[in-house]
This record gives structure tokens, sequence and C-alpha cells, in this order.
């Protein structure tokens, strides 16, 4: 646990988050099985992207790509720019983030509160229209800006590469069979997916993307519909992908609520459901892993995509 070390700052604290059992939702696949999620809410900027924006930044400054002078520049739906923030008040960096209009209050007031300013894309574009922008802005200002580019930079997966797989197969080691958690970047799946291919037992890794173009499932990509990362490399990694429809989602993570007291993100909520479809599918003895990206409180406010229209 993180209160049992001494760090430096809290660019140390991110990574080691507790693997906690999801027995209710084991209860939903009808036979013996254990699903298990890593609960990412537990970094300290409160998600699962902590880790790709350390390793980005980290890694930026080790080459010289980053150093005092540069404001850091990325296109964001939320997390990532809340990890910026973070990691760059941390670090000393200034941090200047293009999120689409259409993001969260909460993402928005949380990556203010570090001094950051937010340039806005339009909500109409989602995450391709805020690539597309900060392209742009960088391409007009490139002595004053260092862009990670989270969704072309090996950084990125290496992050989970490096940390997310190995902490997740220290604790499961040879019982896991399976692990699955949702496209947005890509980096978690890749990343995480390489390190399950190199353990001595195969691992079946499961992709999960959103089963429409207009989702409601903010962080996650419809890749049919969206701009690819270039880190997407998916042959020899991903075995397979479920399309999740918004609604499962949806009522997953309202279920996390109710049955564990874990309040998490709808993307969390499609991990969960896949994993359940993976556990059901695999038969008795499976052993799932999947990712708790984040809290649900940073989707109070309303978004553009409302429960209420699901039919």
């Amino acid at each position: 646990m993180h209160s049992k070390r001494q760090v430096r700052s809290v660019v140390d604290l991110v990574g080691n988050t507790p693997l906690i059992r999801l027995r209710p939702a084991e209860q939903k696949v009808g036979h013996a099985c254990e699903i298990w999620a890593k609960c990412e809410f537990e970094n300290p900027g409160g998600s699962v992207k902590d880790r790709a924006a350390r390793q980005m930044l980290v890694d930026a400054i080790e080459r010289g790509d980053l150093y005092p002078g540069k404001v850091v520049i990325d296109s964001t739906s939320g997390n990532t720019g809340v990890a910026y923030s973070m990691l760059g008040a941390a670090l000393g960096y200034p941090v200047t983030l293009v999120m689409p209009g259409n993001v969260s209050e909460a993402r928005k007031n949380i990556t203010r509160a570090y001094g950051t300013e937010i340039i806005f894309s339009s909500e109409l574009e989602g995450s391709d229209g805020a690539i597309r922008l900060v392209r742009k802005l960088v391409a007009e200002n490139p002595e004053k800006y260092y862009y990670p580019d989270q969704y072309s930079n090996d950084s990125n997966w290496r992050a989970h590469y490096l940390t997310t797989g190995p902490e997740i197969l220290a604790e499961l080691g040879d019982r896991i069979t399976h692990f699955t958690t949702g496209v947005g970047t890509t980096g978690t799946v890749m990343g995480t997916g390489r390190a399950m291919k190199e353990h001595d037992r195969p691992v079946e890794v499961v992709a999960v993307e959103p089963d429409d173009a207009w989702h409601g499932l903010e962080g996650m990509k419809h890749l049919e519909s969206s701009i690819v990362p270039p880190i997407w490399k998916p042959e020899g990694v991903i075995d397979r992908t479920i399309f999740m429809p918004t609604d499962e989602a949806w009522n997953v993570a309202d279920e996390l609520v109710e049955s564990m007291g874990l309040s998490v993100g709808h993307s969390a909520g499609g991990n969960v459901a896949a994993a359940i479809r993976v556990a059901r599918e695999a038969g008795p003895g499976a052993v799932v892993a999947t990712i708790l990206c984040d809290r649900g409180d940073r989707y109070f406010s309303a978004l553009s995509w409302e429960k209420r229209f699901v039919y």
C-alpha cells in the first residue's frame, strides 16, 4: 500500500494499485470463476491514465525533448489531461490541453485547479477533433510546445508493459486465463497485453470497443469510425474484440455501486461487463483480470449522451 512507502513526490505514487475480486460479477456468470479488477482510481490523479502520462513525461525529460521553458500540450477527453496537469505541476512544467467541449465539468474543473490552460475543440468532432486541433497548434508554435501525442507515443503502452501487466501477473500468476480492457488510446490493452503474451501460461487478451460510433462510453474509441491510434498494433497481442453496448456498460457500473460500493466510470463498467462475458464463454475455472479505469464522481455532471435515451 502507498501508506507504507516513503516517496519524494506525487510522481512516485503512480502504480502499484490494489487488485479487487468482483464476487457479485462472478455470480452473474453461472459457473465457478474468478473476476479481478485493478483499482486504477487509487492512482494519485484518480485514473489509469496516470501511468501513461508519467511514462511519457519522464521518458521525454530523460531524452531531452522536454526541458524548462517548454509547455506540455496534448489532446484528451479528460483523464489523461488530469494526469498531465497533476504531473506537470509536480515536475514544474506548464500544461495546455485540447478537449472536446462536452467533456464533464468535473474534468474541466480538476485540470484548471492545477493551473492548466484548456482549449476546447468541437464537441461534435469528439476526440478526433481535439487531435486535429492540437496538431494545428503545435505546427504553428513548434518551439513553444512539447507534444507527447499519447495516441502515437510508445511510452504510452510501455507504461503498462512495465507496470500494469507485471503487477497483475505478480498477484494472479499462472492462474490467470484472460485479460480484457477497453480501447481508447489503446495503450492499456497493448502494453498489458504484451506483458500477458510473454507470460509462461497462455493468456487470452480481449479488447473492448463501443458497439457504435455514437456511444456513451467516454474515453473509449469505436475504431472503425475514428482516427486509429498508431500504437494500435493488435497482431500477436489482441486475440479478439468485444463490442460493448453503452447501456450494458452503464448498467454494470450501476451494479458495482450497489453491490460492492465501487463507484466507477462507465468505461470501467464496460470492462467488467466484458469480463463477465469472457468468463461465461470460457467455462468453469476462468480467471479474468480487467481494469477499473477511474471513479464515477467524474461523471456526475450531464454528458451529451444520456442514459434515458437508451432503448
